[in-house]
């Protein structure tokens, strides 16, 4: 069973603090709405290459949902992703954040990575107690700085040494 690499976008692809050198800035339009989002190419090249090093399969889990595919994946490299359907939004039991019962209904008994700026304790427990899910590792991004080499070590580290990991 091939593990999942779960990718939020705003705060973690398209951080929210003064990009660093290598980030682009960029104009989406998404019905009536307009964003702007600072995206850093490179950050597509490092998700596929821990996808391959690992065996896993990128997907994206974000409030973008389809949107990802069109706006934000061509600008990084990335191919076309599965998306978590985010769904309407449900009430909280353990403070969890509302896209937390989404990714557990997507995942259902999959091992799986997700990188997340709004991540917490709240989000494990329910996903430990409520869903009983235990293959798991949230990995809370600084929406400041966005995504890292530091979270991305850290996934291929818990990948490797869970035994999902195919690479070296």
């Amino acid at each position: 069973m091939r593990p999942l690499l779960l990718v939020d976008v705003d705060g973690v692809l398209n951080p929210f603090g003064r990009p660093e050198p290598g980030f682009r800035r960029y104009h989406c339009t998404i019905g009536p709405e307009a964003y702007t989002v600072h995206l850093d190419a490179r950050h597509g090249t490092r998700l596929l290459e821990l996808a391959l090093a690992t065996g896993a399969e990128l997907a994206w889990a974000t409030t973008w949902e389809h949107h990802a595919n069109h706006w934000i994946a061509p600008r990084i490299g990335l191919p076309e992703l599965p998306v978590v359907p985010m769904g309407p939004a449900r009430d909280s039991e353990l403070g969890e954040m509302f896209k937390t019962p989404h990714v557990a209904a997507y995942v259902e008994d999959r091992p799986f990575v997700w990188f997340d700026d709004q991540v917490r304790d709240e989000d494990e427990r329910y996903l430990r107690e409520r869903q009983g899910l235990d293959r798991f590792l949230l990995v809370c991004v600084d929406p400041v700085g966005g995504l890292t080499r530091q979270h991305l070590a850290m996934a291929r580290r818990w990948l490797t040494l869970s035994g999902f990991s195919q690479g070296p």
